[in-house]
């Protein structure tokens, strides 16, 4: 794979379970929000 391939499967990654890392801790902190 090319430098550029490896680069955007790693920024997409850290998007997807960035973000469902973030979700989570949302709803840790705030469980009775909706």
């Amino acid at each position: 794979m090319s430098t550029a391939a490896v680069v955007m499967m790693i920024v997409a990654m850290v998007t997807v379970w960035g973000g469902l890392a973030l979700a989570i801790l949302n709803l840790l902190r705030h469980p009775g929000q909706d």
